[in-house]
């Protein structure tokens, strides 16, 4: 039963992916990426890693999408469709896909995985401290990786959400 689970909601995770990249309509990307990033946050709950969950709701979903979807409200073309792609673009992006999947299959073949039967420590003060340590295993360094990656999302939303100024015409 595990196993279907997984596979349901990967199923789910990889479809909205593909509905977000493929959607015409930006806004409809916007929430097509959002559906990806619950079914995300899904696998995190299922796998009981309720704080990473949480976190990715918060942050993707709570910030990024967010401010994705306002910068979209902002702009004077939120409901108009995306030009297509050209060939060249489309070309370029499958050459980019063959080789992703060409290179997380070379890591999956190259590491063989096992089912761990240790259990994680998932306390939210054991994870608070290694969020905070500077030692070897501290994520201090992603943490203010990630805070950057929310101000350069926010400063991004306003640069497009600024107005352009016309050139008044000269009659």
């Amino acid at each position: 039963m595990e196993t279907i689970i997984f596979y349901c909601i990967a199923l789910f995770i990889l479809i909205t992916g593909i509905l977000a990249v493929t959607a015409r309509h930006i806004f409809r990307a916007a929430i097509w990426l959002l559906f990806a990033l619950m079914g995300i946050a899904g696998l995190y709950f299922w796998m009981d890693l309720n704080f990473v969950a949480a976190v990715q709701i918060i942050i993707y979903v709570g910030g990024i999408v967010v401010l994705i979807i306002f910068s979209i409200f902002l702009t004077q073309q939120s409901g108009q469709k995306m030009a297509q792609a050209s060939t060249k673009q489309t070309v370029f992006s499958m050459a980019a896909v063959v080789f992703g999947v060409a290179f997380i299959g070379s890591i999956i073949t190259r590491f063989y995985f096992v089912e761990s039967h240790n259990s994680m420590n998932t306390a939210v003060e054991h994870i608070g401290t290694q969020l905070m340590s500077v030692t070897q295993y501290g994520y201090a360094l992603p943490f203010e990786l990630v805070s950057i990656l929310l101000l350069a999302a926010m400063i991004g939303s306003i640069v497009i959400a600024m107005k352009q100024k016309s050139e008044p015409k000269n009659n």
